[in-house]
């Protein structure tokens, strides 16, 4: 034997938890309550994290279109140099990512996103967009809420909850980026072993 050691990796197993029809009944519902809760839609501007969020902002501002017959404009938000996470601090400027084609001060921010775990790029992309302006307030949209909250952030509207542990993967699929709609779960059995040739 060669003294080496290879990694054995126990099985996942995927699930799908949303398929399209269930997007798209979750993305209509959530924009009637979208309109409802704020009694109309006058003064509201959406913005999508990318990637994902992007494309469910689009569809949320689609949905609105043809409820309320008006156009709710939309941008895209690049958090990149707003992590936390980051190794080494960068200049607080937007990436060339960002397109916010409107005024922020004073609008009613519907933010976008795909999945809410800890909270930490929610936090990113508020400190993202106050540094554009002051807005009125900033609502918050998730298609997936997964739990595990590190920051006290809280969605206004919510697709759908899944509690998950922290071993477990959340997978967001939009037909514009993945060619499919689906939301699925990847489960990992158990933890990554050695085994050693010796």
């Amino acid at each position: 034997m060669d003294g080496s050691k290879r990694m054995i990796k126990n099985s996942d197993h995927t699930s799908i938890i949303m398929n399209k029809q269930d997007i798209d009944r979750t993305l209509l519902r959530i924009s009637h309550e979208i309109i409802e809760k704020n009694k109309g839609v006058e003064n509201l501007s959406i913005i999508g994290i990318q990637t994902r969020g992007e494309f469910l902002a689009k569809r949320i501002s689609e949905n609105i279109y043809h409820i309320e017959s008006l156009r709710i404009p939309v941008g895209v938000l690049d958090i990149t140099l707003y992590r936390d996470d980051l190794k080494e601090k960068q200049p607080r400027v937007m990436m060339m990512n960002t397109e916010i084609p409107f005024q922020i001060t004073e609008k009613k921010i519907l933010l976008i996103d795909d999945v809410l775990y800890t909270g930490r790029t929610i936090r990113a992309a508020m400190d993202a967009i106050i540094d554009l302006g002051r807005p009125k307030c900033i609502q918050l949209f998730v298609l997936i809420d997964r739990g595990h909250r590190e920051f006290p952030i809280r969605a206004d509207y919510v697709g759908k909850n899944v509690p998950t542990s922290h071993r477990e993967i959340i997978k967001v699929k939009l037909e514009e980026i993945d060619q499919v709609d689906r939301v699925e779960i990847l489960k990992q059995d158990n933890k990554d072993h050695i085994i050693s040739n010796d």
